[in-house]
């Protein structure tokens, strides 16, 4: 459990570090960071298997590029839903979405 909220909370920083360094994201504070991460936790565990399922033909099709689309398509999302959260145009929410994922890695490889 504990390690759990270690992974929440320095992964809360994380991004609220990443909105601080790219370009075209803005966040509210650490605790509008505390919320993105709950709200891209449950994107991920509850609209991103439907649009994988959705999107199969076009991943297939294009070797797997179509699930960045994906990733940009729940970060999006997660602008949409909290107004704390900003993002400009797909390629800062593309750059958003890597680094988050790179950031995700390094947080589970400390962390476990």
């Amino acid at each position: 459990m504990l390690g759990f909220i270690l992974k929440f909370i320095l992964t809360a920083a994380l991004v609220y570090g990443l909105s601080m360094v790219l370009p075209g994201v803005a966040l509210g504070g650490f605790s509008s960071a505390l919320i993105l991460v709950l709200v891209l936790g449950l994107l991920n565990a509850i609209v991103k298997p439907i649009l994988k399922i959705l999107g199969f033909p076009i991943t297939v099709l294009t070797l797997g590029l179509f699930l960045l689309v994906i990733n940009v398509i729940i970060v999006k999302l997660a602008d949409f839903l909290m107004d704390s959260f900003d993002v400009h145009g797909f390629l800062n929410a593309l750059l958003f979405s890597l680094a988050l994922s790179v950031v995700n890695a390094i947080v589970d490889l400390v962390i476990d």
